[in-house]
């Protein structure tokens, strides 16, 4: 798009702080991943960024942005991402949120996050008319071992790692009988997309 996707504003939030304050609504720890050097204001645990419209409540409350963590392995992808996260994580679940999904709730995280405590498996993902969404899903920190493998095999696919891996999907029938909905895996990846994304948050 020309530009970083994490600082594009929509509803006048940053789509990173968008995701900062539906992760915190969940999470005890919420970590970025990626270039330290950018993230520079969110290094500190006190870093304020206002709630999304469903965390109304607790609107420019302080938040704690506990690190930003950088890739083990440079420009490999999401999957790169993924297993830096698990590496520096020393919780056992573990939500995992794109940066580029503005309409993701506390509410389906929350629900994601209630069905991986249900289960065994490694790795819980939804599934969405468009396929797995990897980028909004649940993994335990056992995932970071089959991920390097993968990485130094310069296999960066994530779907394909879940075959070697127990997986709990979330079928679209189970996500719309919750009420979540399709717009909820929304992505901004172009200039059209974020237009879409601007008329729907209105």
């Amino acid at each position: 798009m020309g530009s970083d996707k994490a600082f594009l504003e929509l509803g006048g939030q940053t789509l990173l702080d968008r995701a900062l304050a539906v992760m915190a609504a969940v999470c005890d720890r919420v970590m970025i991943v990626g270039d330290p050097a950018k993230f520079t204001k969110y290094k500190s645990k006190s870093t304020k960024y206002k709630s999304t419209k469903d965390e109304s409540r607790r609107k420019d409350e302080s938040r704690r942005v506990d690190g930003v963590v950088a890739d083990i392995f440079p420009g490999c992808g999401p999957l790169a991402g993924i297993h830096a996260a698990l590496v520096s994580s020393n919780a056992e679940l573990n939500l995992m949120l794109a940066v580029d999904m503005p309409f993701v709730s506390a509410e389906l995280l929350a629900f994601l996050f209630a069905a991986a405590e249900k289960n065994d498996a490694i790795v819980t993902v939804p599934r969405s008319s468009k396929g797995l969404q990897p980028l909004c899903a649940v993994y335990r920190r056992g995932f970071s071992t089959v991920a390097e493998e993968a990485l130094r095999a310069g296999k960066y696919k994530i779907d394909a790692v879940f075959a070697r891996v127990p997986t709990t999907v979330i079928e679209e029938s189970e996500l719309t009988a919750a009420r979540f909905s399709e717009q909820s895996f929304f992505n901004v990846n172009t200039p059209q997309e974020r237009i879409a994304a601007e008329d729907q948050s209105l």
